[in-house]
């Protein structure tokens, strides 16, 4: 059995191959076709391939012809086509076996199909030889132009950037066969874009052309092209836009605009003031506009800061200014990048710089003392009207205003109007060594502008109180104690201060000295020993022995005083112990101050009854005792509010004078009770009289302790 294959040549003229003998053969045995060198025959059957141009509007394009061996044209045989595409978009002739393709194919969405195909016998219904495939290819023409699949396009570079700088590379991607011809072989090419970038042709890789500048324009738009067919006449093209956008280098240095800045300050702000702005330019931006201003040859007057959010130099005031002094500073400021990259130092060899003037405005300032304080020294014990010291102030201003003097608050000092301070009142360094005072300064014609200086008084001490006994000595010695023996051992105390260690110089006096009872031995170590001059003491005879012992001071000149020392003669144990005799004074002393404290106890008593006798009259009588309101007395009494410390409290009372009648108090804590009552009415009389005189003298006060 033989068959004939006819098949359409590539350029679609119909072209019939030679039959060959429908005899069994190999399945996998070649045979060499003058076209395609893939023909088999397969079990009498030839398949092959068929060739259908894509795109092809040709209706009912024919494809190729089937044809069994055994057919001898008398239409008894009937073709069939089976598979994918059969009857849709493949159709045969059942009787010739021609191929037909009814539909226009895109080998982009289908580039192969594989079909089988039939011979039957239309008497008999059976087939004459069994199914065979084949395959109908789809080749490829030139429809389909380049696209950019990554697009929007969008790059950056750094301005300034050398010729051959790679920028972006963009890709396009053709749809048709790579392997037919060149239908996808692109070249690449700019539109746009000319003479600052250029692009490779097959690779589609941009690169800067030539130096660009981003204070002249930051941003370009380029097009590119790409074409198939390598380029050549008649091929497909596609386009796209990069936009490419040149980042900022420190290209630029900051310029101040105004060469002169004038600027004003108050002579009384005080130092970190801002008295202005100084603003410079830069081109650049971000952080290659970040810049520092400073003052040429370190001004120790004004400095200049940086404000990082608007860029301004901000000058402050470093130090205060005094217009008397100068009124007007001249002062340069430069200013310079933070930031600045080494290979870019050439563009910032210079800074920019600017003038600035400072004018001082003249204020009303307060008088200035020549000194911050005054330290001055007086002897203790001058009279009144002293001298103490001068002080003095100026006003700074132009007027030249004169100046009143005033301390605050002292009753021991005064001031004129030249600032010479004198005494008003003797002064004592035994009650105050120090005084602190205020001293205000004053301008006549503007009395607002008040300032004050502090004033150290130092008393200095003059040789006025005598040596003393340094405690009160309770002295016993024997009946029966041998001459020589230390009974006491006596030491002194001085008020006064002495540049030099104290020196006190002990003695008996004359009238002591001719007494053969007694003697004293000065240590010369500021103490000295009592000693038994004779055999044998007589308690009942002679109890108790005076002698007065004399002590001298250092001091120039040198003061003495006489110190009388009690001496009790003692019955003293077997071992010549006074512990027995002091301890008996000591239950006496005791029992002594007993009766003191229940005298005191009645005593009050009896004043709080007497307080409630005289209001008990007042509600009677309807009369007062004390015509003063009964306010004014008690105010006397609680609301003696006089502030303490300084020379003020030596006036508010007198402490020896309250020491002597708290001592007077003690001693007559044995009255009777009439007498007391005379008394306290007495007192009452000087309460009204104290009331009358609204103030609180010293005997008022004193009996109200």
């Amino acid at each position: 059995m033989d068959y004939c294959l006819l098949l359409p040549f590539t350029l679609g003229i119909s072209l019939v191959w030679p039959c060959f003998m429908a005899t069994e053969i190999s399945q996998t045995e070649e045979v060499k076709h003058p076209v395609d060198s893939h023909l088999r025959v397969k079990r009498g059957w030839m398949w092959n391939q068929f060739f259908v141009p894509e795109e092809m509007n040709k209706t009912n394009y024919h494809i190729g012809q089937l044809r069994s061996d055994l057919d001898n044209g008398n239409n008894s045989f009937q073709y069939k086509l089976l598979g994918a595409g059969a009857g849709s978009i493949f159709v045969i002739d059942e009787r010739t076996g021609d191929i037909f393709a009814v539909q226009k194919l895109d080998r982009e969405e289908r580039s192969l199909y594989t079909l089988r195909a039939q011979v039957i016998d239309s008497t008999t219904g059976r087939a004459v030889e069994p199914e065979s495939e084949f395959v109908i290819r789809v080749s490829d023409i030139n429809d389909n132009e380049p696209k950019f699949l990554d697009e929007p396009y969008e790059a950056i570079v750094p301005e300034m950037s050398p010729e051959g700088t790679l920028v972006i590379q963009v890709t396009a991607n053709d749809a048709d066969d790579p392997s037919s011809g060149n239908n996808a072989r692109l070249l690449y090419s700019l539109l746009q874009g000319q003479p600052y970038f250029s692009i490779e042709p097959t690779t589609g890789i941009i690169r800067t052309s030539s130096k660009m500048d981003r204070e002249l324009q930051d941003e370009y738009w380029v097009i590119i092209q790409a074409k198939d067919m390598l380029g050549q006449p008649g091929g497909l093209s596609g386009t796209t836009s990069v936009l490419i956008k040149l980042s900022d280098v420190n290209d630029n240095k900051p310029i101040f605009k105004e060469s002169f800045y004038r600027l004003t300050v108050s002579e009384a702000a005080p130092t970190g003031t801002s008295i202005g702005k100084i603003m410079a330019y830069d081109n650049d931006i971000g952080e290659n506009a970040e810049m520092d201003y400073s003052i040429e040859d370190d001004s120790q007057t004004f400095d200049i800061i940086t404000n990082n959010e608007t860029q301004e130099g901000i000058v402050i005031l470093k130090k205060k200014v005094d217009f008397e002094h100068q009124n007007d500073y001249r002062i340069r400021a430069n200013v310079k990048n933070r930031h600045v990259d080494k290979q870019l130092l050439k563009y910032h060899v210079e800074a920019s710089s600017t003038l600035i003037k400072v004018q001082v405005e003249d204020e009303d300032e307060p008088p200035v003392f020549l000194l911050p304080y005054y330290l001055f020294e007086v002897f203790e014990g001058r009279p009144h009207g002293s001298f103490v010291g001068t002080v003095s102030a100026t006003d700074p201003d132009q007027r030249n205003s004169p100046i009143r003097y005033s301390i605050t608050r002292s009753k021991m000092f005064s001031i004129d109007d030249n600032g010479t301070i004198i005494t008003t009142n003797a002064l004592d360094r035994e009650i105050s060594a120090w005084y602190n005072l205020s001293i205000t300064a004053t301008e006549k014609y503007n009395v607002q502008q008040i300032s004050a200086v502090p004033v150290y008084v130092q008393v200095l001490n003059i040789n006025d109180h005598a040596p003393e006994f340094s405690e009160y000595y309770d002295t016993y010695v024997c009946e029966n104690a041998d001459p020589g023996q230390v009974i006491q051992t006596i030491s002194a105390v001085d008020r006064d201060e002495s540049i030099e260690d104290h020196h006190f110089y002990f003695n008996l006096s004359v009238e002591d000295t001719k007494n053969s009872s007694f003697i004293i031995i000065d240590n010369q170590d500021n103490t000295a020993v009592i000693l038994t001059n004779r055999t044998g003491f007589s308690l009942q005879e002679e109890p108790v022995f005076y002698i007065s012992v004399l002590i001298a001071d250092n001091g120039s000149p040198s003061l003495t005083s006489t110190n009388t020392l009690t001496i009790h003669v003692c019955d003293c144990d077997d071992y010549g112990s006074t512990q027995t005799c002091r301890n008996k004074d000591r239950m006496l002393s005791m029992g002594f101050r007993t009766e003191v404290v229940l005298a005191i106890l009645i005593s009050i008593m009896l004043i709080f009854g007497f307080i409630f006798l005289i209001l008990g009259l007042k509600q009677r009588r309807k009369q007062t005792l004390f015509p003063a309101k009964s306010e004014d007395f008690g105010e006397n009494i609680f609301r003696y509010d006089d502030e303490g410390g300084g020379e003020e409290d030596t006036e508010a009372f007198d402490v020896v004078e309250l020491r002597s009648s708290a001592l007077m108090r003690e001693r007559k804590v044995q009255r009777t009770a009439t007498a007391e009552i005379r008394r306290l009415y007495r007192q009452s009389l000087q309460i009204r009289d104290c009331n009358l005189e609204h103030k609180v003298p010293s005997t008022c006060f004193t009996w109200l302790l």
